[in-house]
């Protein structure tokens, strides 16, 4: 990604500034210090995205990367102070290095800079009074820089799928990145404010907008690769239950849906089982929710294939607190007692370098396994890449054929030597999947995460991504649904429905932005899709307008997969009946009901154009409709619980309604914002 070391440097524009903050740093707590700024074009005036900034220092173990956003902004964080060179390079623009930057303890620095274009002839070269540097301490989150964050809170996006470094505190203003609607960008809306005044600084997250409402005339084929991942729905309840809302960008449909049993019933003679149900939009005049769901075939615990599992563990600096290293550990301990000696356990710790806790052992002994697991112990920085390296070298050493390979991350996803960006490892990750080695995720901590970097490593390396924010989610991910997130069933699972034009005049696939597939792509082994595990469930919904109801079918399902070894993939195919679409939600089983109640919530918090005629009360409303003993689980009662604080703590305005009035909504009517 970088390109060769600078041979020369301009004198730029260069403006540093600071503004003072209070807390103090802990005794002995790592230090926080940070460089950051906005990289524009001299000549236009305009920031420039994707700049590689690089910071290199004597007291820095390698090279600190990171790229700037739409807006320009980049931030360096948790470095050591010392002396640093920061690099700023892009294609087509001359490549600048900024010497002699000193930076103190717990301390942050502005660096804004303007680059000059390749083919940039003449410009009057300006060079800004010496800067303020010291500006207080960064520790424990504080806010830095108010004036970047509330810039930052105003900034409209640059579209969809960029990258976001979210500074977000619990009160103040807080940066939202905007989202899309039927692909147009819509404005950043405002934040909550919450009681305790406590930040999550540095939650990384990637927005990918809003699916758009498409004209079936245009394209009747909606395709797109399953995803059963849960994180989104974990780290929305932590917001919660930390008194802030989530990010907008860290809300994906898909993850609040698939985290909640549908009670789909095992096909006996068929690898899927699937169940289609409909009923009118609560939310959409004039449209049907489409449940789809499709289960994979159960696997008892007794069939369970053997496993080769190797935990590879961040215990670097930021791992040090008892919800992240110390979860981690309680965790395992969970893990451990329900495998059995089928199974070999061996564990991989990384700081700044990694190495080996506990070479391959049976799974019966547990006390060896569990005294490794209590020995962990945090040290050093972040090298995520030489971990995840060395877990690969250990689990093709004790390769267990036919058996499950899977190498277990746990992490805050934060990676500071090494991989610093979502970019770095793809190939390799991808190279050990297809031999059989597949990597799942599973994420620890607030503040300081990186939730793109945990789902983009699952997704290429085949296994799933989970998100602990307690021990119950412990227990259901490695206790109650071990075997499901262990043993892949089927691969490359993709689902494409073809609407029958003469039925159905529009539709809206409500979620799976980040998954969506070409119609030709369905049909194309190799483009890789998502893996469903033993008894695990996808479930997805389309909003979807009626032309003729008087139709025999508004639509086929297919669904295409392979076995977990790979080959071929195989087809199956569904008609789905007009006679599935109930005449009102309360005529929908119970379940299909839970699943618009739990997409109807992520579209909420995600500031969806379609979710606005839909109150919070109206939502419990809904929730409460889904009858017992629905409704007692002590999952939906949790969901429950959510919505009713997301309602106490969402003070935002509606971004819409000085241009499209939520009583005069029209529902096919797309706004237009410039």
């Amino acid at each position: 990604m970088l390109k060769s070391l600078l041979k020369s440097t301009l004198p730029l524009l260069l403006m540093m500034s600071a503004v003072p903050v209070s807390a103090q740093p802990d005794a002995g707590a790592p230090p926080t210090s940070a460089i950051f700024g906005t990289v524009i074009d001299v000549e236009t005036r305009k920031p420039i995205q994707d700049v590689v900034v690089s910071a290199t220092s004597p007291s820095l173990q390698g090279e600190q990367t990171v790229v700037t956003d739409a807006q320009g902004n980049y931030r360096i964080p948790r470095i050591p102070a010392g002396t640093y060179t920061v690099r700023f390079e892009k294609e087509e623009y001359k490549p600048y290095a900024r010497p002699g930057i000193e930076l103190r303890v717990n301390r942050a620095i502005r660096l804004n800079v303007e680059l000059l274009g390749e083919k940039f002839s003449s410009v009057e070269l300006i060079v800004g009074a010496p800067p303020t540097i010291d500006v207080g301490s960064t520790n424990q989150g504080v806010n830095v820089d108010q004036e970047f964050i509330k810039r930052i809170a105003v900034a409209r996006p640059g579209g969809p799928g960029s990258a976001v470094r979210s500074s977000q505190p619990l009160a103040g203003p807080a940066p939202d990145h905007g989202y899309v609607v039927d692909g147009s960008p819509q404005p950043a809306p405002e934040r909550t404010l919450a009681p305790n005044g406590q930040p999550f600084f540095d939650m990384y997250f990637k927005g990918y907008g809003v699916n758009p409402t498409v004209d079936t005339e245009e394209e009747r084929f909606s395709t797109f690769s399953v995803d059963t991942d849960t994180a989104s729905y974990t780290l929305t309840r932590a917001y919660l239950e930390r008194g802030s809302l989530p990010d907008e960008q860290a809300v994906r449909v898909e993850e609040f849906v698939n985290t909640f049993d549908y009670d789909y019933a095992s096909a006996t003679d068929a690898p899927f089982s699937v169940n289609v149900e409909g009923f009118p939009s609560p939310a959409r005049k004039g449209y049907q929710v489409v449940h789809i769901g499709v289960k994979a075939r159960d696997v008892s615990r007794d069939q369970r294939k053997p496993g080769n599992l190797v935990f590879v563990i961040d215990v670097s600096g930021s791992m040090n607190m008892e919800n992240r290293l110390g979860l981690v550990k309680r965790s395992l301990r969970l893990l451990v007692d329900a495998l059995d000696e089928r199974d070999w356990v061996s564990i991989v710790v990384y700081g700044s370098t990694a190495h080996q806790v506990l070479a391959p052992t049976n799974a019966s002994q547990k006390a060896a396994i569990l005294s490794a697991i209590d020995s962990l112990q945090p040290e050093g920085a972040t090298n995520a890449q030489a971990g995840i390296e060395l877990g690969y070298a250990l689990a093709a050493s004790h390769l267990v054929k036919g058996g499950i390979n899977r190498i277990v991350l746990c992490s805050d996803g934060v990676a500071n030597n090494g991989i610093t960006e979502a970019d770095g490892i793809w190939a390799r990750v991808k190279d050990q999947a297809a031999a059989g080695i597949t990597l799942s995720t599973v994420g620890f901590g607030m503040g300081n995460y990186n939730d793109v970097l945990m789902e983009r490593l699952a997704q290429v390396g085949e296994g799933n991504y989970s998100y602990v924010d307690k021990l119950q989610e412990a227990r259901r991910i490695f206790v109650q649904n071990l075997t499901g997130t262990l043993q892949v069933v089927a691969k490359d699972v993709k689902l494409q429905v073809e609407f029958d034009r003469k039925t159905v005049s529009r539709y809206r696939l409500i979620g799976y932005e980040n998954r969506l597939l070409t119609k030709q792509q369905f049909d194309d082994d190799r483009v890789d899709a998502g893996e469903v595990g033993a008894g695990h469930a996808v479930t997805a919904l389309y909003e979807v307008k009626l032309r003729d109801p008087s139709q025999t079918n508004f639509g086929t399902l297919r669904i295409r997969y392979k076995a977990p070894e790979g080959g071929s993939s195989k087809l199956i195919e569904k008609a789905m009946p007009v006679t599935l679409l109930r005449p009102a939600f309360e005529k929908a089983a119970s379940p299909t009901r839970l699943s618009y109640v739990a997409a109807a919530f992520a579209e909420k918090l995600r500031g969806s154009y379609w979710a606005r005629p839909l109150t919070y009360d109206a939502l419990m409303s809904l929730w409460a409709e889904l009858g017992t003993p629905l409704k007692t689980r002590q999952d939906v009662v949790e969901l429950g619980e959510l919505i009713r604080l997301a309602k106490k703590l969402d003070l935002r305005e509606d971004r819409f309604e000085s241009i499209s009035p939520v009583r005069t909504m029209d529902a096919d009517r797309v706004p237009t914002i410039k």
